[in-house]
């Protein structure tokens, strides 16, 4: 799902991350392997935002998934791989 500026700022308010940026030059590669999403980084890898499943439409649980972890210890390579849900569940007002 793609965020809106002021749900990215409440995401990084709960989230130790960092936002990649719709400008990116990555983020045509991304779209192609992950879809429309706005991505984070952080020490797990890459990763999107997305609806709890026990969120009702226009809720606002949303949890974090992680779609690709650093291949090593430096953080300089992504190895995609199936989505995997998070413990991190976010409070975020999911109307656009």
């Amino acid at each position: 799902m793609r965020l809106n500026p002021a749900q990215i700022e409440k995401t990084l308010q709960q989230f130790q991350a960092k936002a990649v940026p719709a400008e990116h030059p990555a983020m045509s590669q991304l779209e192609r392997l992950f879809g429309e999403h706005t991505y984070f980084l952080d020490g797990r890898g890459l990763n999107i935002v997305e609806p709890a499943d026990d969120t009702e439409v226009g809720g606002g649980r949303a949890v974090v998934v992680t779609v690709a972890s650093w291949a090593n210890a430096t953080e300089g390579d992504l190895e995609p791989h199936p989505p995997e849900e998070t413990d991190t569940v976010l409070e975020l007002d999911l109307r656009h």
